[in-house]
């Protein structure tokens, strides 16, 4: 599914659609992509507080489609993001060195 979500997200961006969301955010240009997925960060954070799974879902999905539509203007692929998370499948993370919640 999020396949066939980012090929949408994609072709938007190549054909253009008559008052597609997606395409009101290339329009709009780098800054309002990053705007939104900034916001639905930190939307997801508060969710995340609440007792509320669906309300976290719902943001969840969110912050989803506009990483994608980041990925589509920056030029990347889910093959981009799928070769670096199996870059980094079975390495251990040293939680030793890093700074603790707190400290940030």
């Amino acid at each position: 599914m999020i396949e066939e979500l980012f090929a949408t997200i994609s072709a938007r961006k190549t054909d253009p659609k008559e008052g597609s969301y997606t395409n009101y955010l290339f329009d709009k240009g780098l800054d309002k992509i990053l705007k939104k997925v900034g916001e639905e960060a930190s939307e997801v954070i508060i969710a995340a507080k609440n007792a509320d799974d669906e309300e976290l879902v719902g943001e969840l999905s969110d912050l989803l489609f506009h990483s994608l539509v980041l990925m589509a203007e920056r030029g990347l692929t889910l093959g981009d993001i799928r070769g670096e998370l199996e870059r980094r499948e079975g390495k251990l993370s040293k939680t030793k060195d890093r700074p603790e919640i707190d400290n940030l």
